[in-house]
């Protein structure tokens, strides 16, 4: 009877550790980096054009870092630290069932056709991602968004690595798709004849 109540008390304390470690690896508050069983995996590609001119879909881009937030982002952007070409940055993003991961990551400006990140604290070890700004000919502008993704812990992490990339990518998208409406609204309004 001892031996059952043991293992059962060691069920229960493995379970317990595994749905913390899960909720604070989720939240990114708690990130494996081992290097042990490292895989890779690309983040993208996504491709979006925008009717609006290159300068315009990049000062959209870097609103959040370099000048206000608006209010929408306000609860979703944190500038923690700001340089000349260069801020530190926690990002909040909701990932279901009430429970919102925080990444901080550090944004590199390149005006006005390249932006970086590089993760510094979140659910995986290594994410480095970047959004490249072309100018058509058109007078449109085409995004284009790629990275890399990291995990530790061979198959396991790789599993890990498979659900993080799959909501990153999915914020992304929502992202792009939201600049890409916000810049055309605002190239129409400055140039209402165009319509």
């Amino acid at each position: 009877m001892e031996v059952l109540l043991t293992l059962a008390a060691v069920v229960l304390v493995a379970a317990v550790l595994a749905v913390v470690s899960y909720r604070l690896l989720v939240a990114g508050a708690l990130t494996l980096d081992t290097g042990w069983g490292r895989r890779s995996r690309p983040l993208g590609p996504q491709t979006v054009g925008v009717a609006a001119p290159r300068d315009a879909v990049y000062d959209l881009l870097v609103q959040p870092y370099l000048g206000r937030a608006t209010r929408a982002l306000q609860d979703e952007v944190q500038v923690l630290e700001r340089g000349t070409d260069m801020v530190v940055a926690a990002h909040r993003t909701p990932v279901g069932r009430g429970r919102v991961a925080v990444t901080v990551e550090s944004v590199r400006f390149s005006a006005p056709e390249r932006i970086d990140f590089r993760l510094l604290r979140g659910p995986v070890p290594h994410v480095i991602e970047h959004f490249i700004l072309v100018s058509e000919s058109s007078g449109t502008t085409r995004i284009e968004y790629g990275g890399e993704l990291a995990t530790d812990g061979w198959a396991l992490g790789a599993w890990w690595g498979r659900l993080v990339a799959k909501k990153w990518e999915a914020t992304v998208a929502t992202s792009l798709a939201s600049v890409e409406a916000e810049a055309e609204r605002r190239a129409a309004s400055r140039h209402p004849e165009k319509q």
